[in-house]
């Protein structure tokens, strides 16, 4: 597995996503960490230019909405395994960690990573791969989720690293990370920060 990250959307560099796509040109579309604002017009339309800005790339994108598989692993599992791309939007981590764990996708993924497929995502979908979400929570609330379960502080331990994302850029969270990077620092725990625009790549 290959991974891209960037803090804001698709990023600055999204020659670089092209790039380490393979043959396979379908992408899957998770935007679970936006399920509780789906009905808000700001969110909605972040989604479509995310799916706009994914096909610029010359991706086949389907949206695959994680709910649709909670206790369905297996089926996500075989889903997942047709598609060389799976993008996932930004929103709050604590939302799509849930979601994961419903779905099963948390344990799939780990079952891809000797797979030739890419994972990118922007700010809560790298959150989410952190080895603890504390921290996080300086940002995104751990209340109210839509699935009615309780807040899950395990990350999925696939970077071992915080990601601090919208750093010193014109976000509405900006402040709050240089807190949540403070955090950081104060417990003595590594982390990356980028602006938005920036991106990692990790192959």
């Amino acid at each position: 597995m290959k991974f891209y990250f960037s803090s804001f959307a698709i990023g600055d560099e999204p020659e670089k996503l092209k790039n380490l796509l393979g043959e396979n040109k379908k992408a899957v579309y998770i935007s679970n960490a936006l399920d509780r604002y789906n009905n808000n017009e700001r969110a909605q339309n972040r989604m479509a230019k995310d799916i706009e800005e994914l096909e610029g790339i010359g991706v086949s994108v389907e949206s695959l909405d994680l709910r649709e598989y909670f206790g369905k692993k297996e089926e996500l599992a075989r889903k997942l395994g047709e598609v060389g791309l799976i993008w996932s939007s930004g929103g709050n981590v604590y939302d799509l960690r849930i979601a994961m764990k419903l779905s099963g996708f948390d344990e799939v993924i780990k079952d891809l990573l000797d797979k030739d497929i890419v994972f990118g995502g922007y700010s809560a979908s790298v959150c989410v791969l952190s080895p603890t979400l504390k921290g996080y929570h300086i940002v995104d609330s751990t209340e109210g989720n839509p699935y009615g379960e309780e807040v899950i502080w395990d990350g999925l331990g696939l970077i071992d690293w915080q990601f601090a994302p919208h750093f010193n850029s014109d976000h509405s969270e900006s402040d709050d990370i240089n807190k949540e990077i403070a955090y950081y620092e104060e417990h003595g725990m590594n982390y990356k920060a980028l602006k938005d625009g920036d991106v990692i790549v990790i192959e």
